[in-house]
C-alpha cells in the first residue's frame, strides 16, 4: 500500500524546503534564499513514532503572475494539497501575515483536508505572544517551530502522526518494488513533457526556458501491471557552465538519482541532432552502471528520411560506448510512439537484472576456446579456463583465467561483443573481471 501524503504548501521563503529536510533528515530539497526554487512537487520519505509517511515538498504560492512559471508553480502546490492525507502550512513567524498567506488560507479551507498551520522561524522557544495574529487566518491553533534549530518539530509531528492514525492510512505496509526509472539528458530537450506523457498528468512543470527543473522528481506509475517510479532529473550540462549555485544543487540530485535508476531515459532533442552534452550526458550513466534507452524526442520534426537517418547514423558512430543501448523515436509533446517506451523499459531491466545460468555460460566459453582468440605476450599465452557470473544490476561475470594481466582493452571488448552476440544483453552494461586460477 501507498504511504500517507502530508503535503508542506505555503508562500516563498517561509522554510518550507529547510523543514522538509528537517523532518526527513536528508538534504533532498534544495534549500536557497532564492524565490521560486523549489518549482515542481517533490516527495521525501520520513517516519515518526513508528509511522511512515511521505512529505511533499511544494513551490511557493504567490497569486500573481509576476514570471513564466508562477502560475504553474501555485497549480502544482495546489495539486500536491489535494492530493495529501494532512497539510503543513507554514508561514514566516518574522514578517507576519501578509495577502499571500491569506490566499493561501483559503485555498486550504476550501479543501477540507486536515491542516496544521506551523509558524516557522520561531528560533527563541516559548515565544507565544507572537502567535495572536496567526489565529486570523482561520485554519486552527498556529504551532511555533524553528526548522533551521528543531525546536517544536516534535510536538507538531506527533500531532501529524496521530490524525494520520486517526484517518486509519495504512502506513506500515512496505510498497511494493518498482523499476526506477531517471529521465536525463541536457536542458530543454522535452524530458518533463515526457515525464507528464508517461504519468498522464501534469506532474512537471514544461517550459522552453532551460533550466525549469531543479529537483529530482519521483512519480509512481502502474503500466500493465508493472509498477514504476519515474525520475525527472533537471538537466545536466557540464560544472563549469554550472554559475547559479541553485542548479548545481539540481545537478546533483540529478546525479543521485542517476546512481539509484535502474533504467535511464537519455531525452536527445531531434532537433539539434547529438551534442557533446548528450554524450556527456550519456556518460555519466553509463560510468554509475545503470541500464539506459536512449530517445528521440521532437521526431515529428525532423524533416525528410535522410535527416532522420543522418541523425541515427550519428548516435550509432559516436554514441558506441553505450552502443548496448536501444533508440526509441518519439514525440513527447504529442504523445506519438511514447508507448514504444515502456517496452524498451522492460527489455532493458529484465537484461539488466537476470542471470545467466553457468552451464550455458561455460558452453559459450567453449566455443571462443575453439575459435582460438587468445591474447600472448612473449611465451605467455592468456588461457580462460571457466565463466560464471556474480552479480547483477548490471550483469557481472568474472572469468578465471592463469594470467589475468595479459587481458587486454582490446579483448576485453572482444569479450564483451561476443557475449552480446551469445546472450540477450539489449540495454544493459555488462562487467567483466578476471581473476587467476592455476
Amino acid at each position: 500500500m501507498p504511504l500517507p501524503l502530508v503535503a508542506v504548501v505555503g508562500r516563498p521563503n517561509v522554510g518550507k524546503s529547510t523543514f522538509v529536510n528537517r523532518i526527513a533528515q536528508a538534504d533532498e530539497a534544495i534549500v536557497h534564499e532564492m524565490r521560486g526554487v523549489t518549482r515542481d512537487r517533490s516527495y521525501h520519505e520520513a517516519d515518526w513514532n513508528g509511522v511512515e509517511f511521505k512529505l511533499v515538498d511544494t513551490g511557493g504560492i504567490e497569486m500573481g503572475d509576476d514570471d513564466a512559471f508562477q502560475g504553474s508553480i501555485r497549480a502544482q502546490a495546489i495539486a500536491g494539497a489535494n492530493e495529501a492525507d494532512v497539510v503543513i502550512f507554514i508561514v514566516d513567524g518574522k514578517t507576519g501575515i501578509n495577502a499571500d498567506d491569506e490566499a493561501v488560507a483559503r485555498i486550504l479551507r476550501k479543501a477540507g483536508k486536515p491542516v496544521f498551520l506551523v509558524v516557522n522561524k520561531m528560533d527563541t522557544p516559548n515565544r507565544t505572544d507572537e502567535l495572536w495574529e496567526f489565529y486570523q487566518l482561520g485554519v486552527g491553533d498556529p504551532w511555533p517551530v524553528s526548522s533551521t534549530h528543531g525546536h517544536g518539530t516534535g510536538d507538531l509531528l506527533d500531532a501529524v502522526v496521530e490524525e494520520l492514525r486517526r484517518a486509519e492510512v495504512p502506513a506500515d505496509e512496505e510498497e511494493e518494488p518498482s523499476i526506477n526509472v531517471a529521465i536525463i539528458g541536457r536542458p530543454n530537450a522535452g524530458k518533463s513533457s515526457l515525464t507528464n506523457k508517461m504519468t498522464k498528468g501534469d506532474r512537471s512543470i514544461v517550459s522552453d526556458v532551460a533550466g525549469t527543473t531543479r529537483d529530482a522528481i519521483d512519480t509512481a506509475v502502474e503500466h500493465d501491471g508493472t509498477l514504476y517510479t519515474i525520475v525527472d532529473t533537471a538537466g545536466l550540462r557540464r560544472k563549469s557552465q554550472i554559475d547559479q549555485d541553485v542548479e548545481y544543487y539540481g545537478f546533483v540530485r540529478a546525479m543521485r538519482a542517476i546512481d539509484r535508476a535502474d533504467v535511464a531515459l537519455l531525452v536527445i532533442d531531434s532537433t539539434l541532432g547529438l551534442t557533446d552534452q548528450d554524450q556527456r550526458v550519456a556518460g555519466y550513466a553509463a560510468e554509475r552502471g545503470c541500464a539506459m534507452v536512449i530517445v528521440l524526442n521532437k521526431w515529428d520534426l525532423v524533416e525528410g528520411p535522410e535527416a532522420k537517418a543522418d541523425i541515427r547514423e550519428r548516435i550509432a558512430d559516436r554514441m558506441t560506448f553505450v552502443g548496448y543501448a536501444p533508440v526509441v523515436a518519439i514525440s513527447a509533446l504529442t504523445g506519438k510512439k511514447v508507448d514504444r517506451i515502456w517496452e524498451a523499459i522492460d527489455e532493458a531491466y529484465e537484461n539488466f537484472s537476470q542471470t545467466i545460468p553457468t552451464n550455458k555460460l561455460n558452453t559459450w566459453l567453449s566455443g571462443i576456446r575453439e575459435g582460438g582468440h587468445t591474447v600472448s605476450n612473449g611465451k605467455a599465452v592468456l588461457r580462460m579456463k571457466y565463466v560464471t557470473q556474480t552479480g547483477t544490476c548490471p550483469p557481472y561475470f568474472t572469468f578465471f583465467v592463469n594470467r589475468p594481466d595479459l587481458v587486454t582493452d582490446n579483448y576485453e571488448r572482444f569479450l564483451e561483443n561476443r557475449l552480446r552476440e551469445g546472450f540477450d544483453l539489449v540495454g544493459t552494461p555488462v562487467k567483466l573481471k578476471f581473476k587467476k586460477k592455476d
